[in-house]
């Protein structure tokens, strides 16, 4: 597992997103907010790597406005959302996931921008089991 922290702008960060992950394949991308984004924008440019994303509170609000190329998703997508979010619009989120992703779950959660109730009560063993099962 990687936990790499990124700084710099979206095209700095997706650049060493990419040196991470240059000679990876079968990946699940796990990403928060910004990360979310991350991920999903990765996926797009190499689905046939990804297995799967997870996504908690993604601003995928800002993919329209990224600079980078956007297509539908068939990789299985679980998103986890706050209905209390402050920070990213959960409509704007879930109209993007509708938009993109062909083969997701939307969860919306009674949480905050931070998910902090949520993350430590989804099942991640279950979750990260499932993908395997799914390869």
């Amino acid at each position: 597992m990687l936990i790499p922290y990124f700084s710099g702008d979206l095209r700095e960060r997706m650049d060493a997103l990419y040196e991470i992950l240059k000679a990876k394949a079968g990946i699940t991308l796990i990403g928060s907010s910004f990360g979310g984004l991350m991920a999903s924008l990765f996926a797009m440019g190499g689905e046939e790597r990804v297995d799967r994303l997870i996504l908690l509170a993604p601003a995928l609000n800002h993919m329209e406005s990224s600079g980078f190329p956007l297509k539908e998703l068939s990789v299985p997508v679980q998103i986890y959302h706050g209905e209390q979010d402050e920070v990213i619009p959960i409509h704007a989120v879930e109209k993007a996931a509708q938009k993109y992703f062909r083969n997701f779950t939307f969860n919306r959660v009674q949480d905050d921008h931070f998910l902090h109730k949520t993350f430590q009560a989804i099942d991640w063993k279950a979750l990260l089991k499932e993908e395997e099962r799914n390869v």
